[in-house]
Formats: structure tokens, C-alpha cells, sequence
């Protein structure tokens, strides 16, 4: 692999890079960076285990509990974009400031919430202060760590805590919401966020941004996020009233024609809020495609493993919690032992391809899990399928550095906000067509007189046998779109971030 990035002026009088932070100020960095993505992801996830509790103690009615999840994901999921650009234009250390902040805040309205509206206000601005953070965090990591084999250990520790917060949420949830109440789900998020934001202060290096005038292109801005909240908005919603319906068409076509919009004011923008250059990259476009379909199949791991756990095979929240923690354990290991080191000698293309193998198996195998508990065995039917999840810790890191592999230093907290914008579509689209397809499948099983169980089974068997095919058709691309070495020379590169001459 070729050795670090080189610095680059964009003008001869630009003043000259600075040096990369030291070592130890770097390690600091990352840890700040990768306990505010725990604790977004471990909120995301927490509150699954909680929604009965909430639904009894608030009086939500079961379609208006659905929004404790939506209204999180329709704002964090439209923001992120925006979120990026923003921090690339007015300095990514003051949005991931302002996010966190704003996350933290919502957190302690969220718990202290009493009416149905009041928890989904909270929960969407957590959506919104979490974007704000998510955004720019990998474009502030990559701008840190420019050796390829540090950058490599340093997105292996920011891709295990996303994985570590999903399971350790299931967890921890059930453990808060049995031993006290739902509301301390979200009171935990307090000292996490104020511990961040005092050692992000001094931690993450100062960066003044492009300026406003690189690119507050505000006509932009409102296509973009309008299009992507009402496109996840309709996609959340497809499981109420249908794939087919005139609703779900209709507003499906008003978002992408808000997003084909956006596309050509880009375009033909003096100042475009997002460069359309940014899609120019094979490695960055196929990388987020890539994403997009894994992150819609391990959906059907995620969420259905652990309804299939609790709903056939009779475990309790936190049981379920406690059985997928070896998934969790081997994708840890892998991301942060292996995964630098497989990437440096191999390549990131190859270790993902490797990766996406093994969560093919992962998909496999569940479709071939027992319908009726007496049936069943952990050992030899569950055990295999979270030890083949170390394909994850593969996966992700490779995937994330091809990810941002296409961005300049100017562009960073784009291409990280556009890394994590497909990963929340993509996230949208398994809730959507994965659980659709598995309810309808029950719901046949049912009607024909199969056993509850074994319907629901069946309803489990189609969407892992979806989401394999997912899998297998993000291995095609990611084997021809992702051709050549993957690389440091198209990694962000350090580029002075002066502010240009006003016009």
C-alpha cells in the first residue's frame, strides 16, 4: 500500500498544512469520536426493548408507537447530508459540538416526557442532534489518521462501537426498563454526553471550515432534506399501507422528484451545497451502494433474529440480548484486531468481498432455523449463525474506508454524511420490505392452519432468504464496481482549509 497522503494547495498563496495532531492527542480524538457514536447507536437500539413499557406508561396507541421509532430515523436519516456539507463549510468540530449537544438536551426532554407528542418531539430532535454529530465524525477521523495502516486501526474502533452499541443496547434496555424504568433509557445518555462534549473540547482539533460562501446554497438544502425526509417517511411507512397503494406511490414520487431537483440545482449551482464530484469516485459511489444493500439484509439479523428468539423460541428481552452477545464479541475482535491489519495486507476490496461472504452464510443459515422451540438448540442452530457474523467486522471497516476513499479534505463531512445517509436508507428499506414481506408470509402461513409459531417462522425464513440474495447482490458489485487496489491515493487528502475571496 502507498505510503500517507500528501498535501496538496489549492492556490500558491495558501499557507501551508498543519501537522498532523500528536499520537496520544490523536488516540483521544477517536475515543471521543467513537463513545458519541456508542452512544447514538446504543440509543437507536435501547428503545426497542422499552416500547412496551412506554406504550403502557404513555398511552400510545400501537400505530402511534411506531413513531418513537419513525420520528428518530425520518430526522436523522434526512439531516445527515445536509448535516456533513454544513460541518464541512462552518468547521466539523463545532457541528459535532452542536450535535452532541442537541442530542443530549433531547435526551433529558425524552425522559421526562409525559405525553405521547412530547417523547416523539424528543425522539426527533435526538434524530436531528444526532446527525449533526454522526455526520462529520468519520470526516473529522479520516482528516486525523492519514497513514493507511493508522487510519485503518482507527476506522476498526469507530466500526466495532456502532456494532457494540446495537448489542449492548439490547441489553442494557431491558436491564434499565426491568430494574427501574423507561425512562432511564434515555437519562443514561446525560453523563455520556456531557463526558464528550468536555473532553471533545480540548480533544478534536479546530478547523474554521470553508465558510458560508463555499457553499450555503439554501434552494438546495430544502430540496434535499424535504426530498429524503418524506422518501424515508414513505419507506417507513409501507408495512401500514402497502408497497402498491396510491399513497405510498404518490409520495414516493413527489421524493424523488424533490431529489432529482436537488440533483440538477447541484448541477447548475454557482455555490452548490453538495459538489457533485463527490460522486465521481468508483470506490465512493460503489462503496455506499454496497452499504446500502448490506445494511437492508442484516436488518433481518439485527431486529427478526431477535423477535424469532423472542416469539418462538419463548426468550425474554434481556435472554435475547444476552444470546446475540457473541456476535458482538467476534465482530469486536475482528474490527479491532484483525481488520487493520487484513486491510493493509490484502486490501480493503478483498476483505470485503470476504466479509459479505461470510453474512451470506450468516442469512443462510437462518433460513433454516426450527419453527417450534422443543426443536430448537442454541449450540447447534443459533451459536454458528453470530460466530459467522465476524463477516461484519470485515465488512464494515473495509467498506468504510472505501467509503470516504474519493473525498478531499474539503469534502470529508460530505462523503461522511453521505456514508451514513445510505446507511439509514438502507436501514429504512429492511425495516420496510423485509418486515412486510415477513408479515405477509405469517399471515398466509396462518390462514392456511399452520401453527402460530411455525408461521412466524416461515414469515423469518423469507425475509433471511431476501436478505441473502441482498447480500449476494452487494457482493456483484462490490466485485466489479470496486475493481483496482482501493486506495490511500484516492484517500482524503489534507488540504488547507482557507476560506475563499468573496465574490
Amino acid at each position: 500500500m502507498p505510503a500517507t497522503a500528501t498535501a496538496t494547495a489549492t492556490a500558491p498563496s495558501a499557507p501551508p498544512s498543519r501537522s498532523a495532531p500528536p499520537s496520544r492527542s490523536r488516540r483521544l480524538a477517536l475515543g471521543v469520536l467513537a463513545t458519541g457514536m456508542l452512544m447514538t447507536i446504543l440509543d437507536g437500539s435501547i428503545v426497542t426493548v422499552a416500547m412496551p413499557a412506554i406504550q403502557g406508561d404513555l398511552g400510545f396507541t400501537p400505530v402511534g408507537l411506531s413513531w418513537v421509532v419513525n420520528a428518530y430515523l425520518i430526522a436523522f436519516g434526512s439531516l445527515l447530508l445536509l448535516a456533513g456539507r454544513l460541518g464541512d463549510l462552518i468547521g466539523r468540530k463545532r457541528m459535532f459540538l452542536a450535535g452532541t449537544a442537541v442530542f443530549t438536551a433531547a435526551s433529558l426532554l425524552a425522559g421526562f416526557a409525559t405525553s405521547p407528542e412530547t417523547l416523539i418531539a424528543a425522539r426527533f430532535l435526538q434524530g436531528a442532534g444526532s446527525a449533526m454529530a454522526s455526520a462529520v465524525s468519520l470526516g473529522i477521523l479520516v482528516t486525523l489518521f492519514t497513514e493507511p495502516r493508522e487510519r485503518a486501526g482507527a476506522i476498526g474502533v469507530f466500526s466495532f462501537t456502532g456494532a457494540a452499541g446495537a448489542s449492548i443496547g439490547q441489553v442494557l434496555g431491558g436491564v434499565l426498563t426491568d430494574a427501574l424504568t423507561w425512562n432511564w433509557i434515555f437519562f443514561i445518555n446525560l453523563p455520556i454526553g456531557i463526558a464528550v462534549l468536555l473532553v471533545a473540547l480540548p480533544a478534536l482539533p479546530g478547523d474554521r471550515g470553508l465558510g458560508l460562501r463555499a457553499g450555503a446554497d439554501a434552494l438546495g438544502a430544502l430540496l434535499v432534506t424535504s426530498g429524503l425526509m418524506l422518501g424515508i417517511y414513505t419507506v417507513v411507512k409501507i408495512e401500514t399501507y402497502g408497497a402498491t397503494s396510491a399513497r405510498t406511490i404518490g409520495l414516493g414520487a413527489l421524493a424523488l422528484a424533490l431529489l432529482a431537483g436537488f440533483l440538477v440545482r447541484q448541477a447548475t449551482a454557482r455555490n452548490p451545497l453538495v459538489p457533485l464530484r463527490v460522486f465521481r469516485s468508483r470506490s465512493v459511489l460503489g462503496a455506499n451502494l454496497v452499504q446500502m444493500l448490506m445494511v437492508a439484509a442484516l436488518f433481518s439479523f439485527q431486529i427478526l433474529v431477535g423477535l424469532y428468539m423472542q416469539n418462538v423460541l419463548g426468550y425474554s428481552a434481556s435472554g435475547t440480548g444476552l444470546a446475540m452477545l457473541p456476535a458482538a464479541a467476534v465482530i469486536g475482535l475482528v474490527s479491532l484486531t484483525l481488520s487493520a491489519r487484513l486491510n493493509a495486507r490484502f486490501g480493503e476490496r478483498t476483505v470485503l468481498l470476504a466479509g459479505l461472504v461470510l453474512l451470506v452464510g450468516v442469512l443462510g443459515l437462518l433460513t433454516r432455523v426450527p419453527g417450534q422451540a422443543e426443536r430448537a438448540d442454541y449450540l447447534t442452530d443459533l451459536l454458528p449463525v453470530m460466530l459467522l457474523a465476524a463477516g461484519f467486522g470485515l465488512a464494515l471497516p473495509a467498506l468504510t474506508s472505501l467509503g470516504m476513499s474519493g473525498a478531499k479534505e474539503a469534502d470529508a463531512g460530505l462523503a461522511s454524511g453521505l456514508f451514513n445517509t445510505t446507511q439509514q436508507i438502507g436501514m429504512a428499506l429492511g425495516i420496510a420490505v423485509l418486515s412486510t414481506l415477513a408479515a405477509s408470509r405469517t399471515a398466509s402461513l396462518t390462514a392456511a392452519g399452520a401453527p402460530v409459531s411455525e408461521a412466524l417462522t416461515g414469515g423469518y425464513h423469507l425475509a433471511f432468504a431476501v436478505g441473502a440474495a441482498l447480500v449476494l447482490l452487494a457482493l456483484g458489485i462490490a466485485g466489479t464496481v470496486l475493481r483496482g487496489p482501493a486506495g490511500s491515493p484516492r484517500a482524503v487528502t489534507a488540504e488547507p482549509q482557507t476560506r475563499p475571496a468573496a465574490r
